[in-house]
């Protein structure tokens, strides 16, 4: 399989892409689905989530003090 990148893919392989997201080939063609969660409930005036691309994760803190995380109350993915 080719992905959208125009890189070969055995059937059966898995990889990780630049963007976080999970892929899987086989006969039926490719299947990619993110590989990490997003905060959704937390205090979004006090706090804000930050994104790690080399981590593949969020991480939520308090948008005066990037040393100090914030609880969140759930996470989609």
């Amino acid at each position: 399989c080719l992905d959208s990148e125009g890189k070969l893919h055995e059937f059966g392989s898995k990889w990780r892409t630049e963007d976080c997201n999970d892929c899987f080939s086989s006969r039926d063609g490719i299947r990619c689905c993110t590989s990490y969660v997003t905060p959704v409930d937390y205090d979004k005036e006090k706090c804000e989530s930050i994104f790690n691309k080399e981590t593949c994760s969020y991480k939520v803190v308090e948008k005066n003090n990037h040393s100090k995380e914030c609880p969140v109350h759930s996470w989609v993915g």
